[in-house]
C-alpha cells in the first residue's frame, strides 16, 4: 500500500473541521491558518461577487502565515430571494432563518480560491440548489437547540441533522458542506499540485 502523504501540500485558510475533512478525503495534507477579514458586503454587491471576494480575501489574509505553502480558502453563503443568509447571530435569527427556508428552494454558493506566491488568487465558484420540505416551528426550535446550526451559513448543516429537512439537492454536496471538491481539484490540477489522483487527475499505472 502506498504511504499516505504527510508533508503539507498547502495551507487551508479556515478553522472549519468540515473543510479539513473534505481535503483529507482527496488526500491533501495541509496546515491551517485562520484569516481575520471584514466580511461586510459592499453596497449593491451581487451574491456571487461577494462570495468570490471573500474567498480571495481569506486566501490573501492567510498568506503571511503560510510560509512558502500555497493557500486555499473558501467561503459559503445561502441565498434566498437574492438575500444572503449568513451565520445566525442568535436563537431568534436562527429559527426565523429556518422558517424562511421551509418549503422553499434556495441557492448555496461556495467560492474556493488558491493563492500561489505573489500572484492574485485563482478562484472557482460552485452553485447548488437545495429544497427543504415544510418544517414546523417546533422542528426549527428543536434543531436550533441541538447546537448544530449556530456557526453555519443559512443556519443548517447538510451533513448533520438537517439532512432530514432536505427534499432535493441539485449540484455539489461537498460545495454545500463548504468546500466543493471538483472545483478544488481543478484549482490544484491547474497549479500542478497533486491530490489523491495525482497532479494530472489520473491514477498511477
Amino acid at each position: 500500500m502506498e504511504a499516505q502523504q504527510t508533508t503539507p501540500l498547502l495551507c487551508l485558510a479556515s478553522a472549519s473541521p468540515r473543510r479539513r475533512e473534505l481535503l483529507a478525503q482527496i488526500g491533501v495534507a495541509h496546515t491551517t491558518a485562520v484569516p481575520n477579514i471584514d466580511e461586510s458586503a459592499l453596497p449593491g454587491e451581487a451574491a456571487a461577487d461577494y462570495v468570490k471576494r471573500m474567498a480571495r480575501d481569506k486566501a490573501l489574509a492567510a498568506r503571511g502565515r503560510a510560509g512558502s505553502l500555497p493557500v486555499l480558502a473558501a467561503d459559503t453563503i445561502v441565498v434566498l430571494d437574492e438575500v444572503i443568509c449568513g451565520k445566525p447571530a442568535g436563537a431568534a435569527e436562527g429559527i426565523a432563518m429556518l422558517e424562511r427556508l421551509s418549503g422553499r428552494t434556495h441557492r448555496v454558493l461556495t467560492a474556493v480560491a488558491l493563492a500561489l506566491d505573489g500572484a492574485l488568487p485563482a478562484c472557482r465558484l460552485s452553485a447548488s440548489e437545495v429544497t427543504f420540505r415544510v418544517l414546523s416551528h417546533a422542528e426549527c426550535v428543536a434543531y436550533w437547540e441541538s447546537g448544530e446550526p449556530r456557526d453555519k451559513a443559512g443556519g443548517y448543516a447538510v451533513q448533520g441533522r438537517a439532512a432530514l429537512f432536505i427534499e432535493h439537492l441539485a449540484g455539489s454536496y461537498s460545495g454545500v458542506m463548504g468546500l466543493p471538491l471538483f472545483e478544488t481539484g481543478e484549482l490544484l490540477r491547474a497549479a500542478g499540485l497533486p491530490s489523491l489522483l495525482g497532479p494530472q487527475g489520473g491514477g498511477r499505472p
